[in-house]
């Protein structure tokens, strides 16, 4: 379990130096677990490594990773009443237009690749006109 521990935060350091030396926008831990991911994929990590079964152990209680979170909402809550329509407005304007940039997406490729939509199902399992 230490081991596997160990394994895990010197990705996350690993993540962390790569992004101050590079100056990029990406935050570290981002960057050390997608470079955990590139490892484990090469080396074909088996499920009974130390890695896997400390992030196994990390999953089973990550409920309490949203302590802190919860912790910031009750001390800012006077503050998020207070400003709660921007936030309601920003978070329905950002749904929306992540919606739209996904199906503009899905479109595109679909152009792109030359599968029409035309041939999919219609309500009920029906075949489209």
């Amino acid at each position: 379990m230490i081991a596997g521990l160990t394994w895990l935060l010197a990705f996350q350091v690993l993540g962390e130096v790569i992004v101050r030396l590079l100056d990029i926008t990406v935050p570290g831990p981002v960057v050390g677990m997608l470079l955990l991911f590139v490892f484990l994929r090469v080396r074909r990590y088996g499920d009974d490594g130390s890695i896997v079964r400390a992030g196994s152990a990390l999953l089973r209680h990550l409920q309490l990773f949203f302590v802190p979170a919860g912790v910031g909402i009750v001390v800012y809550l006077g503050m998020l009443r207070d400003h709660a329509l921007p936030i309601a407005a920003s978070l329905l304007g950002s749904w929306l237009i992540g919606l739209a940039v996904v199906g503009w997406t899905a479109v595109g490729l679909e152009r792109l690749l030359g599968k029409p939509h035309d041939d999919l199902p219609g309500p009920a399992g029906e075949e489209a006109p």
